[in-house]
């Protein structure tokens, strides 16, 4: 049975992010070609709802929906001034949340994070939203531990992401997390979007634009992604793009929001994650095919970044399972 998804569509949605949740997870096929996710949209009371851009949209569902789904995506939304002064969730908001279940997963996209904040869901935990409100969102939730720098962060249950693309992120991470790197790649190439963007990778701040493009790390990058199985240094980097060390790391974050060792090892997983899933290739040479050098380091690697052994995501994801290779 696919996976059900309702998205919560409230007074002043935005019309581009109420689509996210559809759009991403519509695209997650298994191997037959049939959904993984069926995704319905719903609202309070099943009325129509203003969207920020000025037009109205009209739902099938009320918020009864929550009670019978799997996900919950609240779709990014104009706060309204009530909660930004006080913190506190409008009543109307409040009992449809009361209705998701205690294993139901929660995801905001954007600014919904003040209403998880709200609703005592991020009590704890680390978040996310979009960078202008992060200190509005500070101060309204202390109990919460913002994080302006990141796309998403993922606390199992709860998760929360920041503005715009960000969205599409997390829709992503989700389909990787539930399917593995393959469907969430086919998924990302039928959408037209990037494959992924780790929740690490910082937001997009007031980041220029590189003005001498023919000095940009780009290159470097695909050269590296050719060779990820070699040894690569941030020397060795620095000296492909013809830069300094110095140079070149400043460079690379200002185009890719995040250091370029921080990269390649997220790149080194992911690798790693698609050689576990599609080929029976023993730990040890998926380890070093993904440029760990050996077991020991891609299995440590995988318990600090994903919370479990290569074999267990091996398992996890129905590839081959070869147990007495460690």
């Amino acid at each position: 049975m696919a996976h059900r998804i309702a998205v919560l569509a409230l007074e002043g949605v935005l019309a581009m992010d109420l689509g996210i949740a559809a759009r991403v997870f519509g695209a997650a096929r298994d191997p037959a070609g049939a959904p993984l996710y069926s995704v319905t949209t719903c609202s309070l009371g099943g009325r129509p709802v203003r969207t920020h851009e000025g037009f109205r949209i009209v739902v099938d569902d009320d918020e009864s929906l929550l009670e019978r789904v799997d996900t919950v995506v609240i779709a990014t939304q104009e706060p309204e001034r009530h909660l930004l002064a006080t913190g506190e969730l409008p009543a109307e908001v409040a009992g449809a949340f009361a209705r998701i279940g205690p294993r139901t997963r929660v995801v905001s996209l954007c600014t919904s994070a003040f209403l998880l904040a709200a609703a005592g869901l991020l009590d704890g935990l680390r978040a996310t939203t979009h960078w202008v409100l992060c200190d509005a969102f500070a101060r309204l939730f202390p109990r919460v531990e913002v994080d302006p720098d990141v796309l998403f962060v993922d606390n199992g249950r709860i998760l929360t992401s920041a503005g715009g693309a960000a969205g599409i992120d997390v829709c992503l991470h989700l389909i990787r997390r539930d399917h593995g790197a393959a469907v969430a790649g086919a998924a990302a190439r039928r959408c037209v979007v990037a494959p992924w963007r780790e929740g690490g990778q910082a937001q997009f701040i007031e980041h220029p634009v590189p003005k001498d493009i023919d000095r940009s790390t780009s290159a470097t990058r695909q050269w590296a992604l050719n060779r990820l199985a070699e040894p690569l240094t941030l020397e060795d980097l620095a000296r492909h793009a013809h830069m300094s060390v110095r140079t070149f790391t400043r460079r690379f974050r200002d185009e890719v929001g995040t250091s370029p060792l921080q990269w390649l090892l997220q790149c080194r997983l992911n690798q790693a994650r698609r050689l576990l899933e599609s080929t029976d290739l023993t730990v040890a040479r998926v380890a070093t095919a993904s440029g760990f050098g050996d077991a020991v380091a891609l299995r440590k690697h995988f318990s600090t970044h994903l919370g479990l052994s290569p074999l267990a995501y091996r398992r996890a994801h129905n590839a081959p399972d070869l147990t007495a290779t460690g």
